[in-house]
């Protein structure tokens, strides 16, 4: 019978890989890789204890539809920050597509709300924060901190915001999308209280933010 020969990889040298082939995202090697592992015994146990191994095999099962390991893998480890919000991805778009399978029909964000309900994250991927539509507060609040300074944030911005919440650019990007989309609604319903009874200022400093907002020029406002 044939047998896949014992390497002589480290655990260090394997993780190592595993790293390289994930962050490339080349998933299908990084599966062949994994099934070729028959390391030396001595090696088995470090190996099922290493994160990138781990992580590497989490996202594995995920492309390959095996949803029952994925979960396995991800409530058996206690898994550092870095990789929370990767993992956290992971497990909710599995339960998202599970549920998808059996309904019949795509998701819409009523359905995804009572999924993340049902199946919240586990302790190994969560450091407990509360979210908020899917965010944590802290990440909504840096992020209505850099509107007010800046809501057309440009690719550059959007990086670095990324960079600094946790998300994706396109997240932020969206983000950004709808916080003004709600403004302009906001204003659209509030414009005739902007003016006082038989003059022409404006009240309030809610009044002019909603304002330039609405204006791609600056607004001048004159004293009432």
């Amino acid at each position: 019978m044939f047998q896949l020969p014992l390497l002589n990889f480290s655990p260090q040298q394997v993780a190592g890989v595993c790293e390289t082939l994930e962050e490339s995202g080349d998933v299908e090697r990084l599966g062949r890789f994994l099934w070729s592992l028959p390391v030396a015994p001595a090696a088995c146990e470090a190996l099922h204890r290493n994160e990138s191994v781990l992580r590497a095999r989490a996202v594995v099962a995920f492309h390959g539809g095996h949803y029952r390991e994925l979960y396995h893998i991800l409530e058996s480890h206690k898994f550092p920050k870095e990789s929370h919000a990767k993992l956290q991805a992971l497990w909710l778009e599995a339960h998202y597509q599970e549920a998808e399978k059996l309904r019949g029909r795509p998701l819409g964000p009523v359905d995804k709300y009572r999924v993340r309900k049902k199946f919240p994250l586990p302790r190994t991927i969560w450091d407990g924060e509360q979210k908020t539509h899917c965010f944590k507060e802290r990440t909504r609040h840096l992020l209505r901190e850099w509107y007010l300074q800046d809501p057309y944030p440009n690719p550059a911005k959007k990086r670095e915001l990324a960079t600094a919440t946790g998300l994706t650019p396109t997240q932020v990007g969206n983000w950004f999308k709808n916080r003004r989309q709600r403004d302009r609604a906001a204003a659209a319903k509030n414009r005739p209280s902007l003016y006082r009874a038989g003059g022409g200022s404006y009240t309030s400093a809610s009044s002019r933010h909603f304002l330039s907002v609405l204006s791609p020029n600056p607004v001048r406002f004159m004293p009432g």
